[in-house]
């Protein structure tokens, strides 16, 4: 995984800058656990298309990685209203569980 965001980050360095390429860096940094650097791109990937839903759910986990639950929340929200939009039912079920997760670590 190193290797690839060592990749990535050399061709953003080399001036090439876009949806995909912000939300694949984003994806890997939040793999790695790396939650500060995933939701810099995941955000910079979704100034792109504000519609990506499953950009919204990467940066969610990145928030809630970072222990900003408040954060998570607003991410999985919007993400819930991109995929409704969209009709993405797989991402709209992910995010109505994470969120439902949410909620039961709150009221715990």
């Amino acid at each position: 995984m190193e290797g690839m965001i060592e990749r990535l980050e050399a061709m953003l360095a080399k001036g090439t800058d876009n949806m995909l390429l912000r939300f694949s860096l984003g994806k890997a940094y939040a793999e790695q656990d790396c939650f500060r650097e995933a939701e810099e791109h995941l955000r910079a990937s979704l100034a792109f298309d504000p519609a990506y839903s499953v950009a919204w759910k990467w940066l969610g986990k990145a928030c809630l990685g970072r222990g900003d639950k408040a954060g998570a929340r607003a991410a999985w929200e919007a993400g819930l209203k991109a995929a409704h939009d969209r009709g993405d039912q797989q991402v709209v079920k992910e995010l109505q569980v994470f969120l439902k997760r949410l909620d039961k670590a709150a009221g715990a």
